[in-house]
C-alpha cells in the first residue's frame, strides 16, 4: 500500500465519523476544546483500533486466502463504500443526537459503530503486503495515520458543525465511499494486470 492509497483510504474511512461529528456539534452548538478532543479521539481511537483487529484475524488464515485475496479486497471495499454510498442517499440528512455525544456510554457506541467498517479495512491490509505494509510493523503504521486523520476530521466536523448548525455529513459519506470503492478497483486492477 502507497501513501497515497493509505491517506485515500483514511479520509474515506473518516467520512463516517465525521458525519456524525457534525451533527455532534450541532447538539453541542458551542463545543469546548476538552469536548472537541474527547470526540474526536474517542472516533480516532476506535478507527485506529479496528484495522489492527481484521489485520491480525486475516494474517490467521493467509496461508488459505493467498489465491483470492485481491478479490476479497476488492469485495470488502465495494461493500463498505456501497453501503456508505446507500446510507448516504437513504438517511435523514442531518440526524442530531437526542442525547449529549459527550457521554461516555453514547460517544463509546457511536465510535464503535462508526469504525465496525475499518476492521475490513485491515482484513484488506493484510492481503496487500507492499509498500508501508512491507515491514512487519507496517500495519500498525497505516492504523496509526487513520486514527490521527479520523482525529483531525471529527475534530473539524465537531466544530463545524457548532458554527453553521447544519449537517452536511452525507454528502462526506458519498465522497468516501466513492474513493473507498475506487481503492477497491484499484487494487483488483494492479493484481490482474501485474
Amino acid at each position: 500500500m502507497d501513501i497515497i492509497t493509505l491517506l485515500s483510504i483514511s479520509l474515506g474511512l473518516s467520512m463516517d465519523a465525521f458525519a456524525v461529528s457534525l451533527s455532534n456539534g450541532t447538539f453541542l452548538k458551542k463545543a469546548s476544546p476538552l469536548q472537541t478532543v474527547k470526540i474526536a479521539g474517542m472516533f480516532g481511537l476506535f478507527q485506529g483500533m479496528m484495522p489492527i483487529i481484521g489485520y491480525l484475524v486475516a494474517r490467521l488464515f493467509a496461508k488459505q486466502i493467498v489465491a483470492i485475496d485481491h478479490w476479497i479486497a476488492f469485495g470488502l471495499l465495494l461493500f463498505i463504500g456501497g453501503k456508505m454510498l446507500w446510507e448516504a442517499i437513504h438517511e435523514d440528512a442531518c440526524e442530531v443526537p437526542t442525547e449529549d455525544p459527550t457521554n461516555w456510554k453514547t460517544l463509546t457506541l457511536m465510535a464503535i459503530a462508526t469504525s465496525i467498517d475499518a476492521m475490513a479495512v485491515g482484513v484488506t491490509m493484510a492481503m496487500t503486503r507492499t509498500g508501508l505494509l512491507a515491514p512487519w510493523y507496517g500495519f500498525l503504521l497505516c492504523a496509526a495515520v487513520i486514527a490521527v486523520i479520523t482525529f483531525v476530521c471529527c475534530s473539524a466536523g465537531v466544530q463545524l458543525g457548532c458554527k453553521t448548525g447544519s449537517c452536511w455529513g452525507n454528502r462526506a459519506e458519498i465522497g468516501g465511499g466513492i474513493v473507498l470503492i475506487l481503492i477497491g478497483v484499484k487494487i483488483l486492477l494492479e493484481h490482474m494486470l501485474s
